[in-house]
């Protein structure tokens, strides 16, 4: 099973992109869901997930207000939407299965699992 993130590009600062992840056959109902990225010589950060508890979502503070994730029940799909983009939302971006949330971060728990990721470029 592999977890597919596609929609990736380059655009202007302001612009806007939407991701997409086929989750394969994981279903939403096993783990949280969700994304991070990972810039050149930064820290990876994760990005937003969906609680397969509650299903309520929750963004990093770089993000918050420009980002939305949803999720798609009957495709297996989640999406990442991406608004008011910056030059410093490029990275390249993963969709993954295993995410938590600790303290006011998201973070990827020891056993998460995610595919190949998507290249964001933002120019200015």
């Amino acid at each position: 099973v592999q977890l597919q993130a596609s929609g990736g590009g380059l655009v202007q600062a302001g612009g806007s992109l939407r991701l997409s992840c086929d989750f394969g056959g994981f279903t939403f109902a096993e783990d949280n869901i969700g994304w991070f990225r990972q810039a050149p010589g930064k820290e990876r950060e994760g990005v937003s997930l969906i609680s397969y508890v509650d299903r309520r979502t929750y963004y990093a503070d770089s993000v918050r207000g420009r980002f939305t994730i949803s999720r798609d029940n009957a495709k297996n799909t989640v999406y990442l939407q991406m608004n008011s983009l910056k030059p410093e939302d490029t990275a390249v971006y993963y969709c993954a299965k295993g995410l938590s949330l600790e303290g006011a971060k998201i973070h990827l728990r020891v056993g998460a699992y995610w595919g190949q990721g998507t290249q964001v470029t933002v120019s200015s």
